[in-house]
């Protein structure tokens, strides 16, 4: 679920109505839209529904473009991996955010990301620091995403590789990771939970009736 920014005078409150109604498309609250976008990324909030109401004001007013709040939705949606969200906000650039340098940067960590290749997204990352300054929380975000992933894929890790993978971190930072994500460390490795703990048994019953078998044992007659 989306988390909400609390801003001054019910302003948020505000915006949630205007996002239920046709005032989402009226050009004239796309200031407050953007305001609202970049208080996202000062507080590590985040609200899906408008920041695609505010790429969709700029599909309908190219004139009104902002590529400083382009650049700022499409990492919001990547702190939100492993959801969507991302392929949504791509969806509606218009052709000219496509051909924006900062905007194909974005795009190629998304997709590195979602290849898992998460070595290369740190390196890449390191020479693009600038570009997620001002979000707050973007490395962590990213840090939960590459855990989960993790979580999904091994039974042990080594505790070396776990902590290239997490951004070259550290050993406290590492050790706040798995007591997060309620791993254990033995030695040089660190325990995932048991992949047969997730795999469930199930009994499938087919149920044929007497008469559909009568007329496919007469067939075989």
């Amino acid at each position: 679920m989306p988390h909400m920014v609390t801003m001054g005078n019910g302003q948020s409150q505000t915006i949630q109505e205007m996002l239920a109604c046709i005032e989402r498309y009226n050009p004239d609250h796309l200031k407050t839209l953007e305001s609202y976008v970049e208080e996202q990324a000062k507080n590590n909030t985040y609200d899906l529904e408008a920041n695609l109401a505010v790429l969709k004001l700029y599909q309908f007013n190219p004139h009104m473009l902002n590529y400083h709040i382009t650049n700022t939705i499409l990492l919001k949606c990547l702190t939100n991996l492993p959801h969507t969200d991302f392929v949504m906000a791509k969806c509606l650039l218009l052709p000219q955010q496509m051909k924006n340098e900062i905007v194909q940067t974005i795009i190629d960590l998304a997709d590195i990301l979602e290849r898992a290749d998460f070595t290369l997204f740190w390196q890449r990352a390191d020479m693009n620091t600038m570009l997620f300054r001002h979000i707050a929380g973007f490395h962590d975000s990213i840090r939960k995403f590459v855990c989960h992933v993790v979580g999904i894929t091994f039974q042990t890790i080594k505790k070396d590789l776990l902590k290239e993978l997490l951004g070259g971190i550290e050993d406290s930072t590492l050790e706040k990771w798995v007591k997060q994500n309620g791993w254990k460390t033995q030695g040089s490795l660190v325990l995932i939970a048991s992949q047969d703990e997730k795999i469930k048994t199930k009994n499938i019953t087919e149920k044929i009736e007497f008469d559909n078998l009568g007329g496919l044992m007469a067939q075989c007659l």
